[in-house]
């Protein structure tokens, strides 16, 4: 699955410079994950960063982009070799 961020972001700006994917964005109320571009860090880490440093623990798996380990893993394979 993709994560989420919900309406209990506080927008203290911890989790953007975490992505490695630059999945993370300041949107018009708060920051807001591309899905397209989120792998849960599958590929750079064992966790999700976002998730780790996130003060209010707003950040959760995003029930409209579900997908397995394998998905994650091809996506983050296509955006590393796109860039």
């Amino acid at each position: 699955m993709a994560l989420m961020i919900t309406d209990e972001c506080i927008n203290c700006d911890v989790c953007e410079p975490e992505c490695p994917n630059g999945a993370i964005t300041q949107g018009d109320e708060i920051y807001v994950i591309d899905p397209a571009l989120c792998t849960e860090c599958v590929g750079h880490y064992d966790e999700p960063q976002c998730v780790s440093v996130c003060p209010v623990d707003c950040i959760i798996t995003d029930p409209k982009n579900e997908e397995s380990k394998d998905q994650l893993k091809a996506k983050f394979e296509k955006i590393s070799a796109a860039k």
